[in-house]
């Protein structure tokens, strides 16, 4: 372990909800509203405690609409702002997270997924919130959702989740499940000095010169914050670089290429997964959250049997690492994809492998996690 002395870094044990209320602190975060939900109110609560003494404000909104709504408010004030929530309430946000993505407002919107559907089961396990990160909102806009395993990553994927935010100008998801949201374990604090903090870009041309989506500084135009001098119109209808609608079809067309090429152009900046034994591996697991470190155990049993076994871990889900499960896909036996739902990821994978290996699933319900013997015997199978 590196020394505490020397790194700056120091040791808590933490749950992972509370990881993320304080990487969020630690990313600048200074704004949070929400509404009580399971399994996600920790969240809340430890930033009701934390951010008045840090000078940020913390609001307790009458419902998941209106907090997302208030998020968006302090965004365009120039906060990181940051909104907690679970499935249900993920539901109820997502025509305000489709406004977020129109106008172009960095936000963070943390989701830590539980049964369902509808109320489901509050306070146990699932994943199956990811299909409704990827298209819960109507339209096409640009999705980044990131997906740590384990509480180091929890802290870091955070601060991430604010840097992609600020230098995308959009929504970012974080996707957490029960397990890891109520899990305890040693988390090691990185020092400052180790990660960088990206903030928003903003206009330096007089105020009569700005306009909120003026390309001419690229696919992530500048951002004014109101009551500083700037103003300017927003609107969730389709908009000329003013901020004013337009009908004009060739401009919309522009404009919504324009938005999910922020994403889809800068892959290498985002996507980001771990490799897990994937050298010589014949069979690999793909999966993410609390299953993957399920899926760890299995290959490490695999290997003791004599399989050559491997993991695909992916920490951003949105936008899904496709090249590297297309290049497993050419070599390898065949895949195991183990998800907490019914089957949501397998359908993505099936559409990246084009049937060139077998598949495998391992999908379950009912509140419990995926456990490490269900994942080997389909690696068995497929071996």
């Amino acid at each position: 372990m590196p020394d505490q002395a020397v790194t700056g870094r120091r040791i808590e044990f933490w749950s992972g909800n509370e990881v993320v209320a304080e990487a969020a602190i630690a990313a600048g975060c200074r704004f949070f509203a929400g509404y009580p939900i399971t399994p996600s109110s920790e969240v809340a609560h430890i930033m009701s405690h934390r951010l008045p003494m840090l000078g940020g404000k913390f609001i307790q909104m009458e419902d998941e609409i209106a907090a997302m709504g208030a998020v968006i408010g302090a965004s365009l004030t120039g906060a990181k702002a940051l909104t907690a929530t679970s499935g249900p309430g993920f539901s109820l946000k997502q025509e305000a997270i489709g406004y977020a993505a129109m106008i172009e407002a960095p936000c963070v919107v943390v989701n830590v997924m539980r049964g369902g559907p509808s109320t489901g089961l509050p306070t146990a396990l699932a994943q199956s919130d990811i299909m409704q990160a990827r298209w819960g909102t109507h339209g096409d806009r640009p999705v980044i959702a990131l997906t740590p395993a384990y509480l180091d990553e929890v802290y870091t994927e955070t601060i991430r989740a604010f840097n992609l935010a600020e230098k995308f100008r959009m929504p970012v998801f974080l996707l957490l499940d029960e397990v890891i949201g109520h899990l305890s374990e040693r988390v090691e604090i990185p020092d400052p000095s180790e990660y960088e903090l990206i903030e928003r870009l903003r206009p330096t041309v007089r105020p009569e010169a700005f306009f909120p989506y003026d390309t001419n500084f690229g696919d992530v135009p500048p951002l004014a914050d109101y009551y500083s001098g700037y103003r300017f119109h927003m609107t969730g209808l389709n908009h000329d670089k003013s901020g004013f609608p337009t009908t004009d079809p060739a401009l919309c067309q522009r404009e919504n290429e324009r938005l999910m090429r922020k994403v889809d152009g800068h892959l290498d900046e985002i996507v980001k997964f771990e490799s897990v034994l994937l050298e010589d591996a014949e069979v690999v697991v793909i999966a993410f959250g609390s299953t993957a470190r399920a899926a760890a155990v299995a290959i490490k049993d695999a290997r003791a049997k004599g399989i050559k076994a491997g993991m695909l871990r992916p920490l951003t889900l949105w936008p899904f690492p496709e090249a590297a499960t297309k290049q497993l896909a050419g070599r390898v036996k065949g895949i195991v994809v183990a998800e907490a739902n019914l089957g949501q990821l397998i359908f993505e994978v099936e559409r990246l492998t084009e049937n060139r290996c077998k598949l495998a699933r391992v999908n379950k319900v009912g509140g419990v996690p995926v456990y490490p013997g269900e994942v080997l015997a389909k690696i068995e199978a497929l071996n």
